[in-house]
């Protein structure tokens, strides 16, 4: 084999090693994140890292873009990253070892100072995890360069390089297996360990409770959402990667700021205050004209008005700030907490302790107002500011710092490009104008008039209604448009406005085929 191919094949091997040991290192970090409460995710601290650091316009962009699989698209990104700096630093280390072991303790430093950011990490574990972890992958590059380096055999320079080549792809896909064992085993034992603690709690019966949905608030129609969503399927929009572990015999909610006197509140002091059930939809103000980032569900928990009374308000402390275990705030007028909206701090959802992916053990849900400004997961702290002190997480990334949610409709059958049969046919869909209500929903079918269509008993002023309108289409392709009026008599706007700063506008719309069977 001539000088050039063998220094070829060299970097060859050198720079999927590298890979392979980033790809291991990168699984066993994730093994020891797995292992203990007090070493959290570098995958997802350096994530969290990212997102502080990304334009607005991007992050919007991939809201838009992924929805609510943003946080998975944006972990396998730092993945791919991460594989590919491996390849070029084993590439660049056939002669000498210098970038592979700059690189690994770069990654390694960066890992440390992340996850070192986070609420309950603790030093003295996250060093020698993440020292252990980069010590594996700089191990597996050193042992799979050996194992797959030439070797002297009586055989032509055409046979060389099978075995070599037979050896690396083992290799490589030994370390890629290893890796991603290690990585969901590591990811499964954190939602498992948070999870177990979840389920061995039980929900207080409230002081106060919510009817149970009847045919009268849901139409039942199949394609439509239900006036009731799971927990399960309940949209989810945060700044997460990794949804915070959070014990709740340690766990306390403090009251300060602007008060009379701090107040801190554990767990069960909280669950021992008087309960109610309210039914609220919340949204994301992200959300498309038409799209899913919306949900309707019961929500039990302490009214907030309630709890701010513990520690009572001072003259002039008029903004809110909700702030979240890791970091992220959100603001809104402290007025809103007592103008009988039923905003609460909600320890349970769907009559089950409150979801970790929801936020728990409590989080804020004020009916009215998009997530952005009001619906602080895994809440921590309630301070009592003043308007102009303080902007929550997302002002200072171009969006409105008052987020009122704008009354919407949104058809949800039939789905667009759909064919249907000719014959009765019940357009169905949902409309909101939380802490309003809605007054009335019209359709209209291509350019007929607008009818108005049949409404559910909403179950609450804060909930959405389904819509329905049954009509006969002649054969042949149509457009339907729906519209809400709300409570106070506005009518949504027809003109399309995109989400950013604060809310899209418009009416949905959908093209369907009306066709005989076959």
């Amino acid at each position: 084999m001539g000088k050039d191919n063998v220094e070829t094949a060299a970097r060859r091997r050198s720079a999927w090693a590298g890979l392979s040991g980033v790809a291991v290192a990168l699984g066993a970090t994730e093994f020891f994140s797995g292992l203990s409460v007090s070493i959290p995710s570098a995958i997802s601290s350096i994530g969290a890292v990212v997102v502080d650091i990304t334009p607005p316009w991007l992050e919007s962009f991939a809201i838009a873009a992924f929805g609510t699989a943003d946080k998975a698209v944006l972990g396998l990104g730092i993945i791919a990253t991460a594989l590919i700096i491996g390849w070029f630093l084993g590439r660049a280390s056939v002669r000498t070892l210098l970038p592979i072991i700059v690189g690994f303790v770069g990654f390694g430093a960066l890992g440390i100072a992340s996850q070192l950011a986070e609420v309950g990490a603790a030093a003295g574990a996250v060093v020698p995890a993440t020292v252990a972890a980069s010590g594996i992958g700089l191990l597996v590059w050193s042992g799979i360069r050996a194992w797959t380096a030439p070797r002297e055999r009586p055989v032509t320079d055409n046979d060389v390089p099978s075995i070599e080549r037979r050896r690396l792809l083992l290799a490589v896909g030994a370390a890629a297996t290893v890796s991603v064992m290690t990585l969901n085993v590591g990811r499964a034992r954190i939602r498992t360990r948070a999870e177990a603690e979840r389920l061995s709690l039980d929900l207080p019966t409230p002081a106060v409770s919510a009817a149970d949905p009847t045919a009268e608030h849901d139409f039942g129609l199949r394609g439509v959402a239900p006036i009731v969503v799971s927990n399960a399927t309940f949209y989810r929009i945060d700044t997460a990667l990794v949804v915070p572990r959070v014990d709740p015999q340690e766990w306390t909610l403090t009251i300060k700021g602007m008060v009379d006197r701090e107040v801190v509140l554990s767990y069960d002091e909280i669950l021992s205050m008087p309960l109610v059930e309210r039914y609220a939809t919340l949204a994301c103000v992200s959300n498309e004209v038409g799209d899913r980032l919306i949900g309707n569900a019961l929500w039990t928990g302490v009214p907030l008005s309630d709890i701010l009374n513990l520690a009572g308000v001072r003259e002039g402390a008029d903004q809110i700030v909700g702030r979240s275990v890791d970091g992220w705030t959100a603001g809104f007028p402290t007025e809103i907490a007592f103008d009988g909206r039923d905003s609460l701090v909600a320890v349970g959802m769907n009559r089950e302790v409150l979801p970790a992916d929801h936020g728990f053990p409590a989080r804020l849900v004020v009916p009215g107002l998009y997530g952005y400004v009001s619906a602080t997961k895994w809440l921590s702290e309630i301070e009592l500011t003043t308007w102009d002190a303080f902007d929550g997480y997302w002002i200072p990334r171009g969006w409105s710092k008052e987020g009122p949610i704008k009354t919407q409709s949104r058809i949800d059958r039939p789905k667009n490009r759909s064919k249907i049969d000719v014959g009765p046919y019940t357009f169905a869909g949902v409309a909101w104008a939380p802490n309003v209500g809605i007054e009335k929903v019209e359709v209209q079918i291509d350019d007929g008039p607008w009818e108005i269509a049949e409404l559910t008993v909403p179950l609450s002023v804060n909930s959405w209604v389904q819509w329905g309108f049954e009509a006969e289409v002649a054969e042949g392709s149509h457009t339907l448009r729906v519209r809400a009026t709300d409570a106070t008599g506005a009518t949504q706007s027809e003109r399309p406005v995109p989400p950013r700063p604060d809310g899209a506008e418009g009416y949905h719309r959908v093209h369907f085929k009306v066709a005989l069977t076959t």
